[in-house]
């Protein structure tokens, strides 16, 4: 079932709910959902809309785009490196293969967690290198470390994973952008989720980050808005290895459910948890730390658990999967490889329709190329979009990620919020 949203004008998320039970991948519509939000994607009459809808004629290219990345080769995020830059680079085969006159030269390097200046020493050495983009962090957080020094640059940074509300507003001059939704969407799917299982109360266990407490934040509107109500919320911080206090706060209020919003925590929480007798299929993940627990806990352990992912359902994406096995064959995880795919091939045709690899120029041509600004070709692939840029054509490029339809902040205005379930082996699928 899919349930689309529309957001209002005064740029609130209220998603419309009619008490079915909301199961599977749900799909929400937000254009405009920013607070202040100027023109939308389907509104291409005023004249800032019209300017950037102007096709674009391409001469002949000989560009080289210079990326480099910050993703999680460390930290509490590691297990999303993989898939992540799994997906970059499958991205960059791609494209110089298409031979269409732009080449792509991709250099990895590990943005650590919060407790590190690791992504400050890669931005560092990625700045010094004249990147004409930095893709990541995974982590908001992180995120927020290195946000002034690469846009201060004239750098785009771009994450295919950044989640937290706090970026749609963020002054970053145009060259901050993102293939993930803000986590006001998450957080309101699995509010509504956790209420649809017909759970009346619910603990909350949630990382002391900008990550942590906004998706706390939206969960907890949401799933009070459902009729439930929160009675625990306790907070920890990153580099904490021991959480028996925040497990003993939230099972003191004998909650119905508990969700977990952490990073890689959850390997020592659920067992821990679970240890003192608090059912497993009562648990609640986010994308943070939904992850194949198959190696790390006993069968059985978390069975009939749930947890959201923004994306498509990429272990179901067939070729696409297929592709980036091909790449990495140790990946066991899919997450945010899509969104990572994306963000190269939309960097990539934005710097082919500006015949232009600076980063200001790169982030002029983004949401035009995205469709954010009216109608366009839809193409799904680099070659596609190029050729059609070269043609003199206006384009849409839709991903595998699914629409990526940019606003004025450099968000999506279209996301889909996939729901899983945990098997009796601690792997999960989504719920069809």
């Amino acid at each position: 079932m899919s349930v689309f949203a529309k957001a209002p004008a005064s740029g609130s998320l209220r998603a419309v709910f009619t008490g079915i039970a909301m199961v599977g991948v749900s799909a929400l519509l937000l254009t405009g959902c920013a607070s202040g939000a100027g023109t939308t994607s389907d509104d291409t009459s005023s004249p800032a809309a019209s300017d950037d809808a102007k096709p674009i004629t391409a001469g002949d290219r000989d560009l080289t785009l210079k990326i480099g990345t910050i993703l999680p080769q460390s930290g509490a995020l590691a297990f999303l490196g993989p898939p992540e830059e799994a997906g970059v680079q499958l991205a960059v085969d791609d494209i110089n293969a298409a031979g269409l006159g732009l080449t792509v030269e991709a250099i990895f390097r590990d943005s650590g967690d919060t407790q590190t200046d690791t992504a400050t020493v890669s931005v560092t050495d990625l700045l010094s290198q004249d990147v004409s983009a930095i893709v990541g962090a995974a982590s908001s957080g992180v995120s927020k470390t290195v946000i002034d020094k690469i846009t201060g640059a004239g750098v785009v940074h771009f994450s295919p994973a950044n989640t937290s509300a706090d970026f749609t507003d963020y002054p970053d001059d145009n060259l901050y952008w993102r293939t993930a939704p803000s986590d006001l969407l998450q957080g309101e799917v699995l509010g509504n989720q956790i209420a649809a299982d017909g759970n009346a109360t619910l603990g909350m266990i949630v990382l002391n980050d900008a990550y942590g407490t906004g998706l706390a934040s939206s969960t907890k509107a949401a799933f009070e808005a459902a009729g439930g109500e929160v009675v625990a919320e306790s907070l920890f911080n990153e580099g904490d290895s021991t959480f028996d206090a925040q497990i003993s706060d939230v099972t003191a209020a004998a909650p119905d459910a508990i969700v977990l919003i952490t990073f890689d925590q959850a390997k020592v929480i659920v067992p821990t948890l679970v240890g003192t007798g608090f059912p497993g299929d009562k648990l609640y993940f986010v994308d943070g730390n939904l992850a194949d627990y198959s190696a790390d806990f006993a069968a059985g352990t978390m069975t009939g658990a749930k947890g959201t992912l923004p994306g498509l359902d990429v272990g179901g994406l067939g070729d696409f999967t297929d592709r980036l096995l091909g790449v990495d064959a140790t990946l066991t995880d899919f997450s945010y490889a899509a969104e990572s795919y994306d963000t190269v091939v939309l960097l990539a045709l934005a710097a082919y329709a500006a015949n232009d690899v600076s980063g200001r120029s790169i982030a002029d041509h983004l949401r035009q190329i995205s469709g954010g600004t009216g109608d366009g070709v839809k193409v799904t692939d680099f070659a596609a979009g190029a050729e059609a840029l070269a043609n003199g054509d206006q384009i849409d490029y839709d991903g595998f990620s699914g629409p990526v339809t940019f606003d004025e902040n450099g968000d999506p205005t279209e996301a889909t919020i996939g729901v899983y379930e945990y098997a009796d082996d601690n792997t999960y699928s989504r719920i069809n």
